[in-house]
């Protein structure tokens, strides 16, 4: 109402340049004044004064958040039809495909962000009889962060990638400007329950916000879709679904009765079997067979589940307390050792995810934890180790916090006989990165910095500039982009005969990678940079794709070059300074077969390759 502006103008008049900055350019009394069906206007009042204001429209671009953004779990906010299209076509002829079928995004774009599983069907909740109710149909593992960003040739093409194929209405609006009084900013999610009442045929809220933009108190409650590295949009995508504003949501202990449910919850999800696995075991026997202490809990909405997670009680805890830092974070002198938790499983429908550290905060209190850890191993193990010890993505660790390592001193346990340390402490096993939360860190709130950082080259300084970044355990990195020519390093099997060509790196080993876990947290665009645009903002990289930036970071290193020939004429006997001074820098012309410059372990295996077929292979 036009009444209302006086009241909202002195909000305005505060916040203006905050709302320029976020939403660009508009006029208090146009929005007030041009409302229509599908523009609209609302207020939220205290003692009958307007202290909030909020515009909203009703169309919204879903192709081209579609182009920019991985939607799959939001079935691309649009409503279900016959003809969408929301798998891979399968070849009969391979019968891997059933089994990758289930998964998206991991692999599939040509440069992915932080990828996560999720199941394809129907919309993540309908409205039916007036009721909302939760289907089991759009479940990610981790939508947010989460374990893994793929890192996938940059040179092929978009179309060569899968991307599903929506053929329904639109079923978001949007907001298109907010603000509210400094006092009242923790109400700004009351808005919520009234908007969607003005628009009842559409399921999901969407606002945008620029890059640099801190995030403010309404859209923590929202899910942030992530990009695709390769999209040039200007701004971040916030969800958010309007079954989120359910307030039944509780947390208990998994009973026999849910095994059903949670079939239904994860079917197509990689480690379903695994996850079924321990929730049998704990309704069966509570422990595994050698004892260990199992535990499940489910998480439901309206009688329906919509969560399920597992752990067990952290049997390696002297263990983590020598290798790791965990005394940052928590004083093991106020901490039995039974109250050491460890996460296997952590599943929640993406629509809750506000209710995540809920959910958690539950776990901790139903189980008698005080603590919970997560261990991530590195990716050349994955198929050996880790699924063995069948730790499934988890859409909680956006709010764990990655843990340091400590560094560890070599005993001579021979010479030190019964004055060695404990096996516990001092055994030989796999390294891993390990996450931590415990029930202080699940009351503070982590700041989500969605700045776009672009690094280029997997030089020391640079890893140590990734590390530095994700170990800021009261900070979330969101847009952390590494170019490589060979993505990250210590992917390869420890131990290679190939990798003993090239000189030992005094600041990084392969236990430092296992242990840092880049892979989580920051994006990789395999490729070489070949040129800047410092007025547009972008990379390019291998001369075709462009990679937007607000901060690059050049950490190249140094690298060994093609030796270039003087080409000097010996009978003529000439000085240095004559053939330096004609000297050619760089070799400009075609490398021989049989030269190598070993930079790296692609290098060092092309040369190792090289040598088995032309000298050991050869005959004669």
């Amino acid at each position: 109402r036009l009444e209302d502006y006086d009241d909202l103008l002195s909000i305005w008049t505060h916040q203006s340049e905050t709302l320029k900055e976020i939403y660009g350019e508009y006029s208090l009394d146009d929005l007030i004044e041009c409302q229509d069906e599908e523009n609209q206007a609302v207020v939220c009042e205290d003692g009958d004064i307007a202290v909030g204001f909020m515009s909203l429209c009703s169309q919204v671009n879903v192709s081209l958040f579609q182009e920019c953004f991985d939607l799959g779990p939001f079935h691309g906010l649009c409503k279900p039809h016959p003809e969408d299209i929301l798998k891979m076509p399968q070849k009969p002829s391979i019968p891997e495909d059933e089994d990758r079928s289930n998964q998206t995004s991991q692999g599939t774009e040509s440069v992915s962000s932080q990828n996560f599983e999720h199941i394809h069907d129907q919309d993540a909740a309908v409205q039916k009889n007036g009721a909302i109710t939760i289907s089991h149909t759009e479940l990610p593992l981790d939508d947010t962060k989460v374990i893994k960003a793929s890192s996938t040739l940059l040179l092929e093409t978009e179309e060569g990638a899968f991307h599903p194929v929506y053929r329904g209405a639109s079923n978001a609006f949007c907001i298109r400007l907010f603000c509210i009084d400094e006092k009242h900013k923790t109400r700004s999610l009351d808005f919520l329950h009234y908007v969607f009442k003005l628009f009842p045929d559409r399921d999901f809220c969407v606002t945008l916000v620029p890059h640099h933009v801190p995030e403010f108190h309404l859209i923590q409650s929202f899910v942030r879709i992530v990009p695709f590295c390769t999209s040039r949009f200007g701004y971040e995508l916030y969800v958010f679904h309007r079954a989120g504003l359910l307030k039944s949501f509780k947390v208990r202990r998994a009973t026999t009765n849910d095994l059903l449910g949670v079939k239904m919850l994860i079917k197509t999800l990689s480690l379903n079997e695994s996850i079924l696995n321990d929730l049998k075991i704990y309704t069966l026997a509570r422990r595994d067979p050698d004892g260990t202490p199992v535990q499940a809990f489910v998480a439901e909405v309206l009688d329906q589940l919509v969560g399920i997670s597992a752990i067990r009680d952290e049997m390696d805890i002297e263990y983590v307390r020598s290798h790791y830092n965990i005394e940052d974070f928590i004083n093991f002198n106020h901490h039995q050792q039974e109250e050491h938790g460890h996460l296997y499983h952590f599943v929640l429908n993406p629509i809750f995810h506000h209710y995540t550290k809920h959910f958690i905060k539950e776990i901790l209190r139903l189980a008698h934890k005080s603590s919970l850890y997560y261990p991530i191993y590195p990716q050349y193990v994955e198929g050996k180790f880790q699924n063995p010890c069948a730790h499934s993505l988890t859409s909680a660790l956006h709010y764990m916090v990655p843990v340091r390592p400590r560094r560890q001193i070599v005993y001579p346990l021979e010479e030190l006989g019964i004055n060695a340390p404990s096996e516990q402490v001092s055994k030989d096993q796999m390294s891993y990165s390990l996450n931590h939360i415990n029930r202080k860190l699940v009351l503070e709130s982590k700041v989500s910095i969605n700045t776009r950082i672009v690094v280029v080259g997997a030089s020391d300084v640079g890893i140590s500039f990734l590390e530095t970044l994700i170990f800021c355990p009261r900070r979330k990195f969101n847009n952390l982009t590494l170019i490589s020519s060979h993505g990250l390093p210590g992917k390869d099997l420890l131990g290679s005969k190939h990798r003993r060509f090239l000189i030992n790196s005094h600041c990084f080993n392969d236990e430092d990678y296992a242990q840092m876990s880049l892979c989580s947290w920051v994006n990789v665009v395999v490729g070489k940079m070949t040129g800047i645009n410092r007025a547009a903002k972008y990379v390019v990289v291998s001369k075709e794709k462009k990679v937007p930036y607000d901060y690059l970071v050049l950490c190249t290193g140094q690298k060994y070059q093609v030796l270039s020939p003087t080409g000097a004429d010996i009978s003529k006997l000439p000085t240095n300074s004559e053939v330096i001074s004609k000297w050619p820098q760089r070799y400009t012309g075609k490398v021989p077969s049989n030269h190598f410059t070993l930079n790296d372990d692609q290098d060092c295996l092309k040369a190792m390759h090289w040598l088995k077929e032309s000298v050991v292979n050869s005959e004669g």
